[in-house]
């Protein structure tokens, strides 16, 4: 196991400003070295051509990475999804009134959503998390979204609840408006226009989408050069949902658990990390590329290439849930099958 990063004992109770999380940024660690190359060795043992399996060799070699041991192994995956509720609601950007959030909320609690299914065929744990659902982050266009202890608060809420202890964690969001948030975050973080950045969420089309597209635009307009830094453009743009993936992204890398993320909405949260530490997120994986089509785009700016290609747009952390059965067939994988040497196969020949 890699020896524990400076703040392994941070507690969430600790984090009240922007400052704080700044602070926690400051103190990630990298991968294991050693856990690396115990993959690598065994890998290269198998019976198998060399890189014969592709991505999933690269998935066993990143759980162990970021476990910090060899073998890699997953014993609890856990998928912790946070609802919030967003002021720019109120403009119009969805179908959906912002009682959803809440309704959704109660499905989950019944067993009932999608995320409760595809949870119990992978084995994973679910976990929901309400953020202060009947107090929605303000309108956007007329002020920041929340304030620094709204933010800060967020953040702590997501960071202690990653620290419950998994072998893998997967992160969703549900909230109406937040793809409209994810968006403005997207555009102050790496420019570009408003349309290119934002997509139909729940089901935004013509007049609609256009009054969508149009407050992304005013959201950035009024904020994008105030902000001092990206953790900032969360507090101005984001939700709490937002902020508290963030937290969990947090909490995971300096408590060694890899992530999955969910689509657009989770990826943008985890943009302001890797946009406020150089590679903040290199212990996340993005489970699914979404349908919202500024998710490519975001992906591209990250440097990552999703797992899965399903037309989803749901979150609900629906497409990092689905994404679990590739790491753990990639597991078992580099687990279960014989060396050359067990197998009495012969090797490749030397160069």
């Amino acid at each position: 196991m890699a020896e524990d990063p400076p703040a392994a004992g941070a507690r969430h109770e600790d984090i009240r400003s922007l400052a704080d999380i700044r602070r926690l940024f400051a103190t990630f660690g990298g991968p294991d070295l050693h856990a690396i190359a115990a993959c690598r060795a065994r890998e290269a043992e198998l019976t198998k051509p060399a890189g014969a399996l592709g991505r999933l060799e690269a998935l066993s070699e990143w759980v162990c990475a970021w476990q910090g041991r060899h073998p890699p192994r997953l014993d609890r995956v856990r998928a912790l999804v946070f609802a919030g509720n967003h002021g720019i609601a109120a403009q119009g950007v969805s179908p959906f009134p912002a009682a959803v959030t809440r309704q959704m909320v109660e499905t989950f609690a019944r067993g009932q959503a999608a995320i409760n299914q595809l949870c119990r065929t992978f084995a994973v744990e679910l976990a929901v998390h309400p953020l202060d659902l009947d107090r929605p982050t303000a309108d956007f266009t007329a002020d920041a979204a929340m304030d620094e202890a709204q933010c800060a608060a967020a953040f702590a809420a997501g960071f202690a609840a990653a620290r419950d202890g998994a072998d893998l964690l997967c992160l969703g969001e549900m909230g109406i408006g937040n793809t409209t948030a994810a968006a403005a975050l997207a555009m102050a973080l790496y420019g570009g226009a408003a349309d290119d950045w934002t997509g139909p969420g729940t089901g935004a089309y013509g007049e609609v989408r256009r009054r969508k597209v149009a407050v992304v635009a005013a959201g950035v307009a009024r904020h994008a050069a105030a902000a001092v830094d990206p953790i900032d453009l969360l507090r101005r743009l984001g939700g709490r949902e937002l902020a508290a993936i963030a937290g969990a992204i947090t909490a995971a890398r300096i408590t060694g658990i890899p992530v999955l993320l969910d689509g657009f909405v989770a990826s943008a949260a985890a943009a302001v990390v890797a946009a406020s530490r150089p590679n903040g997120i290199d212990h996340c994986r993005i489970g699914h590329l979404s349908a919202e089509p500024g998710h490519r785009r975001l992906l591209d700016w990250l440097g990552q290439d999703a797992l899965l290609d399903l037309g989803m747009r749901l979150g609900e952390a629906s497409g990092a849930v689905l994404a679990v059965g590739l790491v753990r067939a990639a597991i078992a994988c580099h687990r279960g099958m014989a060396t050359f040497d067990e197998a009495g196969v012969a090797g490749r020949a030397a160069p």
